[in-house]
């Protein structure tokens, strides 16, 4: 060890009596483990002189840890103790392991819960698709207009209803996406017809309905036209009114049992499943392949929320829609048989072109008939 000790330690070494005695006896207490971790000691605390003070776990782990200021009524509920955000008393961030919470009477909004999911689609403003809305305690439809950000005249234009309208509780309500109106193509129809009927524009037609060109509609097809205006009606039109249909004109499109997982809902569809992605999905019956849309899009506003989709042109003039698919096994203009298998189910949380679907199952819509499997 005196080999190594250095030359200033050295020339200290040469001193005589109490010094040279003093200096040795430091020397030889290296070997003692005692002396290192005091001197670790000695470090941290002089550490914790200079560094900020760490965040308080406890606040992170006791929920509303915050009481509402002055002026403020915001909690804050936070979801663990290792949240790493510091915030001001007056001041908040939501992130995904952080929380803003209301006041019990109060109600989260889906903008919070999009934060925290880190899904951005989940806001109303960014929503392409068509939804159904249950009519709550307290709503009217100025309400209901103002909640999804949307014109009065869309939500009575969609619904069949006018300013003098009464909703009831429990009533669903079809919402469009962006203020407009939403046209059912018919036979013969043009998209430059359709975007001039309602006074729209048709770049921004074909835009928002995700199509190439305005040649790419077909009878049946649901079609928004953004900023659209009613024109008042010429005359009274008379009850629309669906095709008859021959008991058995068409089968369940997937295989027995025919088991149903929702029941009837927008647009004039059932649900069907077996909760296995990848089963066959029949042709309900026979006729041509109007249109296929396919996407690797993991969106859940894919194709309007239909995502991965098959329409079908019967005889009849009676159009079947299959949406959520897996794969597409037939090209625009085959003809096809009942019972022939067109696609494969789809619509598992987080597989591409699933669209607005949580699970595996096939959307069968019916246009022109009632649907032949609603209650």
């Amino acid at each position: 060890m005196d080999g190594i000790i250095p030359s200033f330690f050295r020339k200290i070494s040469n001193l005589k009596g109490l010094g040279r005695k003093t200096i040795h006896r430091f020397l030889g207490s290296r070997k003692d483990p005692l002396l290192y971790l005091g001197g670790l000691a000695v470090v941290l605390l002089v550490s914790t002189l200079f560094l900020p003070n760490p965040i308080n776990k406890a606040a992170f782990s006791a929920g509303l840890t915050q009481p509402p200021s002055k002026g403020n009524t915001n909690y804050y509920l936070t979801l663990g103790p290792s949240a790493g955000v510091f915030q001001l008393p007056d001041s908040y961030l939501i992130q995904k392991n952080s929380l803003k919470a209301v006041l019990p009477t109060g109600i989260v909004k889906p903008q919070v819960l999009a934060t925290l999911s880190g899904t951005e689609e989940e806001l109303y403003d960014s929503r392409r698709g068509v939804i159904e809305y249950t009519v709550a305690e307290g709503d009217t439809l100025g309400s209901i207009a103002q909640q999804f950000n949307l014109s009065l005249e869309t939500i009575l234009w969609a619904n069949n209803l006018n300013k003098n309208s009464v909703i009831s509780l429990g009533k669903k309500l079809v919402i469009l996406p962006v203020s407009g109106v939403l046209h059912v193509v018919g036979p013969g129809d043009t998209l430059s017809d359709i975007v001039i009927k309602y006074k729209g524009n048709l770049s921004e037609t074909i835009a928002f309905n995700e199509l190439t060109n305005e040649n790419e509609v077909f009878a049946g097809d649901i079609v928004i036209v953004p900023g659209g205006q009613l024109p008042p009606p010429l005359v009274k039109k008379p009850a629309s009114t669906w095709a008859p249909l021959v008991a058995g004109y068409f089968i369940c499109p997937i295989s027995a049992p025919c088991r149903v997982t929702q029941g009837l809902h927008w647009y004039n569809a059932i649900d069907f499943s077996h909760g296995q992605c990848g089963e066959p999905v029949y042709a309900a019956a026979s006729g041509r392949v109007q249109k296929v849309k396919l996407t690797t899009s993991t969106s859940r506003w894919a194709f309007g929320g239909a995502g991965n989709h098959i329409t079908v042109l019967h005889p009849n003039g009676v159009v079947t829609f299959y949406g959520h698919l897996l794969s597409a096994i037939v090209t625009p203009g085959d003809e096809v048989s009942k019972g022939q298998i067109i696609g494969y189910m789809g619509g598992g949380k987080g597989m591409a072109g699933a669209g607005l679907s949580t699970g595996c199952h096939v959307h069968f819509g019916v246009v022109g008939a009632k649907n032949p499997f609603a209650p």
